[in-house]
Parts: structure tokens; C-alpha cells; sequence
């Protein structure tokens, strides 16, 4: 402590008072640069991590404080959306929503005019729950494949049983003359172990392959690093796809930690045929051009849409940084304030801003029966607990929480509203998915879609424990503060 005063008694006068103006006017700064375009919540965190950590607090912000992609990335999203809508402009159905109320309408039109999809009827979809046997679906489709092989996935991670057996299908697919190409997240890949070893085995087998939103430090690709494609998604000659929330990596995601309690993640994908087919195809295109330049969306719509395979309205929902509005968000939003006897949700990251909470917490309050399905311990440290902050003013409102069984970790990303709507899709419900990832939601039209989408979280409920208010209530102290203080760092986008 002497020593420090010591230092400080021979510092120059005239540099103490510098540092002291500079300090001021950094401060002063971004009191009016953070709040802009930023939510209140959002621009007080950082506020307070500048103030209270200013070296700290700086740095971090110039890191992750701009959440929007590059003006080349986003003009080629505005494009690509203009070309999508243009070129679906004749594929429009006049009767779209069906028997559904007359406010499910809007919220077509909604989605229509934020992502660029129109809604479709005569669709089918075969929701898989178990982990292994959707990869092997989706590898039997790979096997059958005569034209192309379009693959998309946040994580892509090579092992003997599980995914090996999917990339031997993509080699023979390429054997056979069978284009194919691979996407997947550069960090979220990145930190799988065998990563160099995937990169060889893609390149060796002819596979085209990119990885989406790299950074590059020696290339001069850098962005905010976590913004990142969270998109899962897999087409077959433009004539079956699949979509949902699994991840292409064994259901331990190869950690050694997870391995070791017998963790093991629980999802749903969905095998899909008919006109929503081509939709799907067109996202991945979409990412596809944003990565490498190659424009196939001439190829993927010249067909027209997939013929009727079945009798659900189904209407994609892209949502990420690229585009002007949160579309997840908005979406989520517009169909929770249409609930009016039941509202069930299951997500793994249920960190939502304050909009969608009092979407929740009002339904609940007006006598919608509303149910939240979430994993009772998470796998990510500070989004778990500043998920768990939330519990109180849920149970408070009335919202009935149940927590899927540790060690799994609950990972499927789905709600319904009455027996009027499902959606389902990669998108979690937390800011991260609104702001940061580019993600990919569909939405359902119909009883029995609903059935369908009730029938998995009725499993999930199986596995579950309901949360009571009073159990929640006699915490510790130090776990309420520590959820809380986990809290303030979700809201720092």
C-alpha cells in the first residue's frame, strides 16, 4: 500500500490531471454512444461495466458492443430477401391461415414482410425425438440422393458411431456425382475436438465446404466474434429437408466432462416434405452466398415449389443480424399476445427480454394456462443463472415451470399456443437468439400440428419435476444473488 502511494507521489502532476480529462471524457462519451440503438437494460449494463471496470468495461464493449454483421453482409441479406420476395410474389396461396382465427393472419403477413416467406399449405412433417435414430434418417435420405446434398449445422463434430456413419453417406453421395456442400459454424465448430481432422476429411472426400462467419485475424475477417449462424438444416435434391434443434455431434457433444456424469443433450428434428421444402433450401442458399459468393438461388426456385405431400401450413421465419428487425422476436411476441386458453413452451435458454416477458407473465396473469419446459441444470454457467433470475416473477404471475432432469440437458426449441399454432426451430428464447445468432424458426398452422409438437413436451413432462413458488423462495441468499448478478451479463449485447 506504501509502495502504491510512493508510485503515485511520483507520477508528474500535469499526467495524473490528463489521465483524470481522459477518463471523463470516455465516460462522458458513452453515456451518449451506448444507449443508441441498444435496449435501456442493455445500455445500463454496459454502462455500468464501463464505470465501474473502466480498462475493462472499455475493451470489452469495442469487442462485443456492435451486434450487427458487415455493410456487405447485410446488403447482401437485403438482397437476397428482395429476390426471395420477387420471386415468390407468384407462389402466394389465397387461402393461407385456413380455419384459424382471423389474427393468425396478420401475423402471416408479419412474417412475410420481416423474412420474405410465404406461408404454404400441403406439407408434412415427422417429428424424431430420439437423437440417434433422426441422424440415421437423415443419413437414409443422404444414401438416396441423386442430385444434391445441401448441409447446415452450428456444430459439426466427427465420431465412430454417430456421425461417421452421416459422412460416409455424404462421401458416397459425391462418389455418385452427387453435389454437396457443407456449412457449419466457425466457433461453434471450431472447439469441437477433431476439428482439423473434419476440415481434411470434408476436403479429401470433394465435399465443398465453408465455415460460416469465420474470423480471421490474418485474413482481416473480424467481427464481434460471437455473432454466429445457429441454423440446422438438411436438403435432399430440393425433395425432403430437415430441420430443428439438433446439432451433427454425438449427444455428449464430445466433452469429456459431460461423458462423465452421463450427460446427454435431448432435441428434435423434423423430416419434412412438400412446398416448405423449397423454403428451407432457400435459407440454406442464402448462406450459402453470404459465405462463398456462389448465388444458387436461381437453381433452388427454378423448379417451382415441392408438390403437396401432406395437409400442414407451414411458413418459414429467418431471423439474425442481418436483418433491420429481431423477426424471432417479433414473432414470438405477436403469437404469445394471441394465447387464450393454453400456452406451452420448451426451451434450454429461456433468457428473455423485457418484452417477451410480460408477453408471458401477462398471459398467465389473464388466465392462459402457461407451461415452461427447461432443463433443471444447464450447461452453460451464466446463462443458466441468469435464467433461474427469471423463476420468481414467473411462478409469481402463475406460469408452471418444469425442470427436465439433470444431467440431460433439454435442448429442443418449441411452443404452442392453443390449438392454433406451433412453432419450432433453432431459436432459443433469449437475447442471444434474437440479436447475436442467425437462426431459422417454422411455424404451424393447425390442430394437428399442435397435437403433434404437444405430443413431444407431453414426453418431456414425463422427465420433468414441477417448480413450486415456495421451494423457490427458500434459496440461499448467496444463490439468489449469484443468479441475479448472472443476470446483469445476458443483457450485455
Amino acid at each position: 500500500m506504501v509502495d502504491a502511494v510512493s508510485l503515485l507521489n511520483d507520477i508528474p502532476v500535469w499526467l495524473l490531471a490528463l489521465a483524470w480529462a481522459f477518463d471523463v471524457v470516455v465516460r462522458v462519451l458513452m453515456l451518449g454512444i451506448v444507449p443508441g440503438n441498444r435496449r435501456p437494460t442493455t445500455a445500463m449494463a454496459w454502462l455500468l461495466a464501463i464505470f465501474f471496470i473502466p480498462a475493462l468495461g472499455l475493451a470489452l464493449f469495442l469487442l462485443f458492443g456492435n451486434f450487427k454483421l458487415s455493410d456487405r453482409r447485410t446488403q447482401k441479406q437485403v438482397q437476397v430477401n428482395r429476390r426471395v420476395l420477387e420471386s415468390t410474389q407468384h407462389l402466394e396461396s389465397e387461402d393461407v391461415t385456413g380455419d384459424a382465427p382471423e389474427w393468425i393472419e396478420s401475423v402471416v403477413f408479419l412474417n412475410r414482410q420481416l423474412g420474405a416467406f410465404p406461408m404454404h399449405s400441403g406439407n408434412r412433417f415427422d417429428f424424431i425425438t430420439d437423437y440417434k435414430r433422426s441422424i440415421l434418417a437423415m443419413t437414409g435420405e443422404i444414401e438416396r440422393a441423386e442430385k444434391y446434398v445441401h448441409v447446415q449445422f452450428y456444430i459439426i463434430g466427427d465420431d465412430s458411431e454417430y456421425v461417421s456413419p452421416f459422412l460416409e453417406a455424404l462421401e458416397r453421395a459425391v462418389d455418385r456425382g452427387v453435389n454437396v456442400r457443407v456449412l457449419f459454424d466457425h466457433l461453434g465448430t471450431l472447439r469441437v475436438d477433431g476439428y482439423q481432422k473434419l476440415k481434411k476429411r470434408l476436403t479429401d472426400a470433394g465435399i465443398e465446404w465453408r465455415a460460416m462467419l469465420p474470423i480471421s485475424v490474418r485474413k482481416w475477417r473480424w467481427r464481434r466474434p460471437d455473432l454466429r449462424n445457429h441454423r440446422k438444416l438438411v436438403i435432399v435434391d430440393g425433395e425432403v429437408a430437415f430441420t430443428g434443434s439438433q446439432n451433427l455431434i454425438e449427444p455428449g457433444y464430445k466433452r469429456e466432462a459431460a461423458h462423465r456424469i452421463g450427460r446427454a443433450w435431448t432435441d428434435i428434428m423434423a423430416r419434412a416434405e412438400g412446398p416448405i421444402v423449397t423454403g428451407l433450401d432457400i435459407v440454406f442458399a442464402t448462406d450459402w452466398y453470404q459465405e462463398t459468393d456462389d448465388d444458387l438461388l436461381a437453381d433452388v426456385v427454378s423448379g417451382g415449389l415441392q408438390p403437396s405431400r401432406g395437409d400442414m401450413r407451414a411458413q418459414i421465419v429467418p431471423s439474425g443480424p442481418g436483418f433491420e428487425s429481431e423477426n424471432n422476436l417479433r414473432l414470438f411476441n405477436a403469437l404469445v399476445y394471441g394465447a387464450l386458453e393454453r400456452l406451452t413452451i420448451t426451451s434450454p435458454y429461456f433468457v428473455p427480454d423485457d418484452s417477451l416477458l410480460y408477453a408471458i407473465t401477462t398471459a398467465a396473469q389473464r388466465g392462459v394456462r402457461v407451461e415452461l419446459f427447461v432443463s433443471e441444470r444447464g450447461d452453460q454457467f451464466l446463462v443458466h443463472h441468469a435464467q433461474q433470475s427469471y423463476y420468481s416473477q414467473l411462478l409469481r404471475a402463475g406460469v408452471r415451470i418444469f425442470r427436465y432432469g439433470q444431467p440431460a440437458v433439454l435442448h429442443t426449441k418449441c411452443f404452442t399456443v392453443d390449438d392454433t399454432v406451433a412453432v419450432f426451430g433453432s431459436s432459443n428464447m433469449d437475447m442471444r437468439s434474437f440479436s447475436l445468432n442467425r437462426e431459422v424458426s417454422v411455424m404451424l398452422l393447425g390442430a394437428e400440428a399442435v397435437e403433434e409438437v404437444n405430443r413431444v413436451q407431453d414426453e418431456y413432462r414425463l422427465e420433468s419435476k414441477e417448480l413450486t413458488l415456495e421451494e423457490w423462495n427458500a434459496r440461499k441468499p448467496a444463490a439468489r444473488w449469484l443468479d441475479n448478478v448472472c443476470r446483469l451479463t445476458a443483457t450485455l449485447q
